[in-house]
């Protein structure tokens, strides 16, 4: 979630510099690193933004939740448990296993290890959506993401820094948590009710928020550029951290949901829900828990942590539209009856009935499952052979 309180932060920044003998006592807001004062010139209004641009996002993805389908991953929370383990088990695991790898300094090891601790992000509901993924289960993880992380956020970060001394006490934004849930569920529980009410025009809705989620991540990244331009650092090693980080959550993420039986469809959810931290989050509480000159060591993390789950976000919706258009052009030519049965189709319905029986048959052949030929079978026969067959 992009959501944060601009102005407690930047009160907080100045109370740390003010307090922190590192900060020189003459010492003024001009004379702060460039980073920072870039920062926070533009840190409201991209948080503006970026908020009013989540909520509508949020409320034309709840468009295609299902209540029948929430309730059922809610009943059965199998899924939902699945990636709350990837999100507050791997994760931070993960990072913590990255800092000791590559025994970086403490102040950019406690950057690695917040970003690792951090609720999913709405991004991964965006590109669950990209990908034909299980958006009931996608938001559902996201919510319960962000409610676990109350408890699962000091509990994490206080058994993995046991053995490191730390000079200061790390703030959990609780207050940023809370509004995060408020931007997330109230959007989403209108959406639903739309869906519920007018299904038809729920759909429309829903395309529409494809595109105002494209503008988002590009209004992101360009912010997450402009923001990173002066206090970005030159460390390969924070930026190789940075790069294979989300990498190494999309995968382990998949690999734990096919370990737990998981649908194809759930997978793909799952990986991109690992992979996909709050930024925001992580973002706010360095600014709550350190002091100025430390933050210019350890902004550029989550900024390029951002960048970097940004463009494999982008890899992955690239690579499963290859794969899909792939295997519909090979079931087309191993099944010329349904090119036959769409000409047939086309001249005796009308387009839309015809676009609609398609589509059908289409998701017939390119849903994998544990369903057999039959499936397939059944998907070229007309509905008056279906029906005998049953």
């Amino acid at each position: 979630m992009f959501i944060c309180n601009a102005a407690l932060r930047n009160k907080e920044m100045r109370a740390n510099c003010s307090s922190s003998s590192a900060c020189p006592a003459n010492s003024s807001e001009e004379e702060l690193p460039v980073g920072l004062e870039v920062y926070g010139n533009l840190e409201l209004v991209f948080t503006v933004v970026s908020a009013v641009m989540t909520g509508l996002l949020m409320f034309s993805l709840g468009c295609s939740v299902e209540i029948r389908r929430l309730w059922s991953h809610i009943r059965r929370p199998w899924g939902i448990a699945a990636g709350l383990l990837c999100q507050f088990g791997l994760m931070p695991l993960t990072a913590y296993l990255l800092v000791i790898s590559f025994s970086l300094k403490p102040v950019q090891a406690m950057a690695i290890l917040i970003m690792g601790c951090c609720p999913g992000g709405t991004i991964s509901n965006i590109f669950t959506y990209w990908v034909d993924g299980d958006m009931d289960l996608s938001i559902s993880m996201t919510t319960c993401s962000t409610v676990v992380a109350l408890g699962m956020m000091p509990l994490c970060l206080y058994l993995y820094t046991l053995s490191w001394n730390l000079e200061q006490n790390l703030t959990i934004p609780y207050q940023n948590i809370g509004f995060t849930l408020v931007c997330l569920t109230i959007p989403v529980a209108f959406g639903v009710y739309v869906n519920y009410r007018w299904p038809k025009q729920s759909k429309i809705i829903l395309k529409v928020g494809a595109i105002v989620g494209g503008v988002l991540l590009l209004v992101v990244a360009v912010a997450g550029v402009v923001l990173a331009k002066g206090s970005w650092n030159s460390d390969i090693i924070l930026l190789t951290i940075s790069f294979i980080f989300p990498l190494i959550g999309h995968v382990t993420g998949f690999l734990l949901a096919l370990l737990t039986h998981q649908s194809w469809q759930s997978c793909r959810t799952i990986s991109l829900e690992t992979g996909a931290q709050n930024i925001q989050m992580c973002i706010t509480m360095l600014h709550l828990s350190f002091t100025a000159e430390q933050l210019v060591q350890m902004l550029s993390f989550p900024l390029a942590y951002g960048l970097f789950q940004l463009l494999d976000g982008i890899l992955i919706v690239a690579a499963y539209k290859m794969y899909k258009r792939t295997l519909k052009i090979k079931h087309r030519i191993k099944n010329p009856a349904l090119r036959v049965e769409a000409r047939f189709k086309k001249k005796s319905t009308s387009p839309k009935e015809t676009s609609a029986f398609l589509e059908v048959n289409e998701e017939a052949a390119l849903t994998p499952g544990p369903s057999g030929p039959m499936d397939l079978h059944r998907a070229v026969m007309p509905t008056g052979q279906i029906s005998c067959a049953k």
